[in-house]
């Protein structure tokens, strides 16, 4: 019988590195989805503080690049992850 880890454990043999909060968005298997209601909210705010123009047309990836770029340009970039 296979024993789910805990909180905190490392599966043996798995980069705790490589977990899909660290993964490059044009990796994600569904990137080319529609972004996320969080990541258009999110990203509407971060558009919004930033001065520039919100596009409701962004793919999850191209969502979470954005709110990238957008939180370095805003002062939003304190070490949270919030790509969707």
């Amino acid at each position: 019988m296979t024993q789910n880890p805990k909180k905190g454990e490392q599966v043996a043999g798995r980069d705790p590195r490589a977990s899909n909060l660290e993964k490059d968005p044009d990796d994600w298997v569904s990137g080319d989805d529609p972004m996320t209601g969080a990541q258009a909210s999110y990203l509407k705010t971060l558009c919004e503080e930033a001065g520039e123009e919100f596009d409701a047309t962004l793919s999850k990836a191209e969502a979470s690049k954005r709110i990238d770029e957008l939180r370095v340009v805003t002062g939003n970039d304190a070490g949270s992850d919030a790509r969707g």
